[in-house]
């Protein structure tokens, strides 16, 4: 295999958005009387598509909004808050985009998230422009766990799946692409070291651990 590319996903793995999910989640469903602790709400909804987890939560709690509207309440409110709020990089983040955007691979963001939510991120640390593409929920029909998102990447920068390699955090990411036919690694935080990450071809304790790895690819 010749390497040509790094598809990093965000949440959870290049910044610490998780804690900023769950809050914002918290805040919406205050009013209908549903709240959770972030260990549990973590673990069971981080990587898992917004839509599907307003399903489950407005099915569960009976709640008197329909998922649709709950997903883009939660879509504005946290894009709102990122505006001015930036999460933090998670351990290693820039230092290993720098590293990989300096050894000549293409690199490719490509995340569950909406437009919304990504690009302030993106942009408020000026490193929208670092990617030679940006694949967000928006982009494709079928977001991860489908092997769309993936595979709009692959097609975009012009390479085959075995050409890339992809940095999940989660079980759902980690099935998106495998799903695309591309070797991927888990880099998980303290919400998903309980995933099942047996599709990944290798597990890594963090994104320095994932780099050196790359470094024997080179």
């Amino acid at each position: 295999m010749t390497l040509k590319a790094v598809l990093f996903d965000m949440d959870g793995t290049l910044v610490d958005s998780e804690s900023v999910h769950f809050n914002i989640w918290n805040d919406l469903l205050a009013p209908f009387g549903v709240q959770y602790d972030e260990a549990t709400f973590c673990q069971r909804f981080s990587g898992r598509p917004t839509l599907e987890a307003a399903k489950e939560v407005v099915k569960n709690y009976g709640l008197t909004i329909s998922p649709e509207q709950l997903t883009d309440d939660k879509y504005a409110a946290f894009g709102r808050f990122v505006s001015t709020n930036l999460p933090a990089f998670m351990p290693h983040a820039k230092a290993v985009l720098e590293q990989v955007k300096a050894s000549g691979l293409k690199m490719a963001l490509v995340t569950g998230s909406a437009k919304d939510e990504a690009y302030p991120i993106l942009k408020g640390y000026g490193i929208f422009d670092w990617f030679d593409c940006v694949v967000t929920k928006d982009d494709v029909n079928n977001p991860k766990p489908a092997g769309d998102p993936y595979q709009l990447a692959l097609d975009t920068l012009e390479i085959k799946a075995n050409e890339a390699v992809a940095v999940e955090d989660t079980f759902t990411g980690v099935t998106a692409a495998s799903n695309a036919g591309v070797a991927v690694y888990a880099v998980p935080n303290h919400f998903t070291l309980e995933h099942d990450f047996s599709k990944a071809a290798g597990v890594f304790a963090d994104l320095s651990e994932f780099f050196k790895w790359l470094q024997t690819k080179l």
